[in-house]
C-alpha cells in the first residue's frame, strides 16, 4: 500500500511540472508533422468572411437595377444567394465539429503545438480525476477499516486516514488549476482546439447574414428564403423610367449602362473567387471520400475470404471508415450544391451583363444617329447664313443697310441655333416651354433696363434712325455719332457754333428713345443742312421796297455756290419724306416793323460742311450791300446780328 501510495505521489509531482512546462511553452509551435488535407479553422473564417462579403453585393444589384427584367434578375439571385449563404454556414458548423474530433490524429502544420499542448492537458486533466478518485477509495476502505479495529492499529489507520484527506485536499487544487488551463485553451484558441472558439466564431459571423440563421432543414427547398434586407423589390426608378427622347437624358443614361456594366463585371469576379476558393477547400475533402470509398469497396472484397474473428476486425474497420466518410459527407456535400449554385448565379450576372452591353451599344448606335442628324442641321442652318452673308455683300451696297443686314443675320443664326439645340438636347418640349418661361421671367426683371437697351438699338438703326456721322442732339446735347453699340451709342459732343468739338465723348443708354421727356433730334436722313439766320436793325426812313430785294440779291451770291448740294439735298428729302410740298431751301427774308426801327431777318440754308465759311461770306455780302446803298442807314445804336437757328435746337447763338 505504501509502495502505491509513493508511486501516486510520484505521478502528482510530475504531472505538476509537465503543467509548468505547458503554460512555459505554450507560445512554441512545432512543424515536424506534414500539412492535413483538410482545411483549418483560418481557412474556415476567412470563406466566411469572404462569403459574407459577396453576399452584400446584393445592395448594389438592387442600385442599378432599372428595368424590371433587372429587378427579376435581382430578385432571382437573391434566393440563390440566400442558399449559398446558408451552405457556406452549413459547411463551417460541419467542419467546427470535424476539427473538435480530430483532436491529434493528424494536426496541421500550425496546429501541431497547440494541439499537443491541449491533449496533455486533457490527459492530465484524466490522470488527476483517476487520482482522486483512487485516493477517495482509499480513504473510504480506510474508514471501514478503521470501525472494527484497536489498539496500534487503529491509531496507524487514524494517521493513514488524515494523510489520504491531505492527499485529496492537493490532488484537488492540481486538478482545479488544470481543468482552469483545459477550459481557457479550449474555449479560446485562435485554431479552435476543442472547437469552443472556432464555433463561437462562426455563429458571430452568422450574426452578420440574416440567410444564415435559417433552419437549415429548409437549405433544400429552392424557394426557402428570408427577407433581404438590402433590396428594395419595386422602386420607382424601374417602374417608371421615362422614356428617352432628348440628347441629354440619352447621353447620362449611356453613361449609367457603361458603369452598370462595369459594376456587374466586379460581381462577376467576386463570384469567380468565391467560387474559386469554394472549390480549394471542397477538392481535398472529395479526394479524401474517393479515399475512403476505395479503402471500403477493399475492405468488402477482402470479407468474402475472411475467417471469423477476421471479420470482426473488418467490421470494426467498416464502421469507423462510415464515421470518418459521415463526417468528411457533412463538409463537402454543402460545398458540392454551392459550386452548383454559384455556377446558376454567375449565368444569371452574365446573362444580365450581356443584355446591359447590348442596350448599352444600341443607345450609343442611336445617340450617334443623334448627334450626326445634328451636325446636319447646324450645317443647314450655318449654310443657310452663309447665303444670306453673300447675298447681302453683294445686293446691298448701303454701308449702312449692309452693316443692319449682317447684324440681323448674326442675331438670326445664333437664335436659331440655340433653339435647335434646346430642342435636341431637351427631352420633352413641354420642360422647354415651363423652362423658357421661368428663365424669360427672371431674366426680364433681372436685365430688364439692358433688354430695354437692346430693343432701342433697333428702333435706333431703323429707317429714320441714326448713323455713325449723323449729328444729333440729345437731351441738350449736341454731338456727332461716333459709335452705336447694341446698349449705349456715344457722341462726340460739340459746342461753340455747334460745328467745333469740345473734346468730350458724351455716351448715353439705347433706351433713351423710349423716354418721352429726352428727345432725340437728327438730321433728315441723305441730308445736311441747317437754318441760319441774320437780323438787321434798320433806321425807320430806310426805303422798305428796294432793301428786300437788295438783300436777298446778297445772299443769294454767296449761296450759288452751294446751289448744287441744296438741290441734291432737297431731293433726298423730298424721297425720304411722304409730303414735302411747300418746303424749298432758298433763302427768305421776313420784315419787322417798330417806331424806332425796322428789324430785317435774312433765313438761309447752309450745309453743315461749310456753315461758318457761308456765315462769314454771307455777313460780308450784307455788309458790302448796305455800304453800296445810301438809302439803307442802320439804326443809331443798332449794329447787325447773326444768330443760328436751326431744326436741331430751339436756341440760338450769336456771332
Amino acid at each position: 500500500m505504501k509502495g502505491n501510495h509513493t508511486d501516486k505521489k510520484r505521478l502528482g509531482w510530475h504531472l505538476v511540472l509537465l503543467v509548468s512546462m505547458i503554460i512555459s511553452s505554450s507560445a512554441i509551435t512545432s512543424s515536424q508533422n506534414g500539412p492535413s488535407t483538410n482545411p483549418d479553422s483560418a481557412e474556415v473564417i476567412h470563406f466566411l468572411d469572404q462569403t459574407i462579403s459577396w453576399y452584400h453585393q446584393l445592395s448594389i444589384q438592387q442600385q442599378i437595377a432599372t428595368e424590371p427584367n433587372d429587378l427579376m434578375v435581382v430578385y432571382d439571385n437573391r434566393q440563390i444567394a440566400d442558399q449559398v449563404v446558408r451552405l457556406s454556414f452549413d459547411f463551417a458548423r460541419a467542419e467546427t465539429e470535424s476539427i473538435a474530433k480530430r483532436g491529434s490524429s493528424s494536426p496541421t502544420e500550425d496546429e501541431s503545438a497547440d494541439t499537443s499542448q491541449y491533449q496533455a492537458l486533457r490527459q492530465l486533466q484524466a490522470n488527476l480525476d483517476k487520482q482522486a478518485q483512487d485516493t477517495q477509495a482509499e480513504l473510504e476502505t480506510n474508514r471501514q477499516k478503521l470501525a472494527t479495529t484497536t489498539g496500534t492499529r487503529h491509531q496507524e489507520l487514524q494517521s493513514r486516514i488524515a494523510e489520504l484527506q491531505g492527499e485529496i485536499g492537493l490532488v484537488g487544487a492540481r486538478r482545479d488549476a488544470v481543468h482552469s488551463m483545459v477550459e481557457f485553451v479550449s474555449g479560446t484558441s485562435t485554431n479552435g482546439l476543442g472547437a469552443t472558439g472556432l464555433k463561437a466564431q462562426v455563429e458571430a459571423l452568422a450574426g452578420s447574414a440574416p440567410a444564415a440563421s435559417v433552419n437549415p432543414s429548409n437549405t433544400n427547398h429552392p424557394g426557402a428564403s428570408t427577407p433581404n434586407p438590402f433590396v428594395n423589390p419595386t422602386p420607382a426608378s424601374a417602374t417608371n423610367k421615362p422614356e428617352l427622347s432628348g440628347l441629354w437624358d440619352l447621353t447620362a443614361d449611356i453613361i449609367a449602362l457603361s458603369r452598370k456594366v462595369h459594376t456587374l463585371d466586379s460581381i462577376i469576379q467576386q463570384t469567380d473567387a468565391l467560387a474559386n476558393t469554394s472549390k480549394q477547400i471542397r477538392t481535398p475533402l472529395v479526394n479524401d471520400l474517393k479515399a475512403l470509398s476505395s479503402q471500403g469497396d477493399q475492405l468488402a472484397g477482402e470479407a468474402d475470404t475472411a475467417n471469423q474473428s477476421a471479420l470482426g476486425q473488418e467490421k470494426e474497420k467498416l464502421d469507423a471508415l462510415a464515421a470518418q466518410f459521415k463526417q468528411l459527407s457533412a463538409a463537402a456535400i454543402p460545398l458540392s450544391k454551392q459550386s452548383i449554385l454559384l455556377d446558376l448565379y454567375r449565368r444569371s450576372l452574365t446573362n444580365w451583363r450581356d443584355s446591359v452591353r447590348s442596350q448599352y451599344k444600341t443607345e450609343l448606335r442611336y445617340l450617334g444617329i443623334r448627334l450626326a442628324f445634328l451636325g446636319l442641321i447646324l450645317g443647314i442652318v450655318f449654310g443657310a447664313a452663309e447665303l444670306w452673308r453673300r447675298a447681302v455683300n453683294r445686293y446691298v451696297h448701303d454701308a449702312r443697310r449692309k452693316y443692319q443686314f449682317l447684324l440681323l443675320r448674326k442675331i438670326a443664326l445664333w437664335f436659331v441655333i440655340a433653339v435647335i439645340i434646346a430642342f435636341a438636347f431637351a427631352s420633352r418640349l413641354g420642360s422647354i416651354v415651363t423652362f423658357a418661361g421661368l428663365l424669360t421671367a427672371g431674366v426680364a426683371v433681372a436685365l430688364q433696363n439692358v433688354i430695354l437697351s437692346i430693343v432701342g438699338y433697333f428702333f435706333l438703326i431703323g429707317k429714320f434712325g441714326i448713323k455713325v456721322g449723323d449729328r444729333v442732339q440729345i437731351g441738350g446735347v449736341t454731338g456727332e455719332v461716333i459709335d452705336i453699340g447694341l446698349v449705349r451709342l456715344h457722341l462726340m459732343e460739340l459746342g461753340g457754333g455747334a460745328d467745333t468739338p469740345t473734346g468730350r465723348v458724351v455716351a448715353f443708354s439705347n433706351s433713351i428713345v423710349f423716354q418721352p421727356a429726352a428727345g432725340l433730334f437728327k438730321q433728315i436722313p441723305g441730308t445736311s443742312f441747317v437754318w441760319h439766320e441774320i437780323t438787321l436793325i434798320l433806321s425807320p426812313d430806310t426805303d422798305y421796297g428796294s432793301v428786300k430785294e437788295r438783300l436777298l440779291e446778297a445772299v443769294g451770291t454767296v449761296l450759288a455756290d452751294y446751289h448744287d448740294e441744296m438741290e441734291r439735298q432737297n431731293r433726298e428729302m423730298e424721297k425720304t419724306l411722304i409730303s414735302t410740298s411747300g418746303y424749298d431751301l432758298r433763302p427768305s427774308i421776313q420784315l419787322r416793323f417798330s417806331s424806332s426801327a425796322v428789324e430785317a431777318t435774312i433765313r438761309f440754308p447752309v450745309d453743315l460742311q461749310h456753315a461758318s465759311e457761308t456765315d462769314e461770306r454771307v455777313s460780308r455780302e450784307l455788309l458790302k450791300a448796305l455800304d453800296r446803298e445810301p438809302k439803307f442807314k442802320l439804326a443809331a445804336s443798332g449794329s447787325p446780328s447773326i444768330r443760328l437757328r436751326t431744326d436741331l435746337a430751339a436756341g440760338a447763338t450769336s456771332g
